[in-house]
């Protein structure tokens, strides 16, 4: 009879090849995203003869991508064949781990350097949201933050998003300037038709208040678009999409 070759365990594999040493040796930036995941499972199944690679592509294959499997419920992961409870608990509490990083607010005194680093920072905390979150971080004249604050949640409007309620806490603050940002829950950070109304009519508010409106930053899966980036947070330019 013939006999079968136990599975290739990822121990097995050349040094090279496993994702722990790949992370050690090059960094976490050069591993795919089941590479990283197969670290978190640590083990395959033998039954299945599957790796920890093996088992995080399938994962990943199930639910579409990290995203996906972080809003997984318990039982869904679980339907994997070889991922038990005990490594459905390891993945949550590594997205657990990931959301409290994220959702940590920008230290005061924090400096305002460019769109890239707002958006570094809120990327994670806003990217995953359903919902549309507009937050303002208030600057004192240095551009250093001097508290972030969240507007409203739900889908921007003119009457949800008002200067009044906007500008009132930048005022109680004695904010210098203030930077908008917001997310895009489809992903796509290009400005609708109302986010220019709505950052037109902030900014204009925002000059008779003697309050510079620095830049309005959309965050979306694909990236960011910057208001003032693109040249649109001067009130004359003509480069202003209508």
């Amino acid at each position: 009879m013939k006999t079968i070759d136990p599975p290739r365990r990822i121990k097995d594999w050349p040094e090279q090849d496993r994702p722990r040493e790949k992370l050690l040796a090059h960094g976490a930036d050069k591993l795919s995203d089941a590479e990283l995941l197969a670290i978190v499972l640590r083990t395959g199944d033998a039954a299945s003869r599957t790796s920890a690679l093996d088992q995080a592509r399938q994962l990943l294959a199930r639910f579409g991508d990290l995203r996906g499997l972080g809003e997984a419920a318990a039982a869904e992961i679980c339907t994997i064949r070889g991922v038990g409870l005990v490594k459905t608990a390891q993945i949550q509490a590594i997205f657990a781990i990931a959301s409290r990083l994220a959702a940590k607010p920008l230290q005061k005194g924090t400096p305002y350097s460019c769109a890239a680093t707002v958006f570094d920072h809120f990327r994670s905390r806003l990217g995953p949201l359903r919902k549309e979150t507009f937050l303002v971080l208030m600057l004192d004249s240095k551009n250093r933050l001097l508290k972030e604050m969240e507007i409203s949640v739900g889908s921007l409007t003119a009457s949800i998003v008002h200067p009044r309620e906007v500008f009132a806490p930048v005022l109680r603050e004695s904010a210098a300037s203030v930077i908008f940002i917001h997310n895009h829950p489809s992903g796509d950070p290009q400005p609708s038709r109302e986010d220019m109304e709505i950052t037109s009519r902030l900014r204009q508010a925002g000059e008779l208040l003697g309050i510079r409106v620095l830049d309005h930053v959309i965050v979306g899966s694909e990236g960011y678009t910057s208001f003032a980036d693109q040249g649109w947070m001067d009130l004359g330019s003509a480069n202003v999409p209508k």
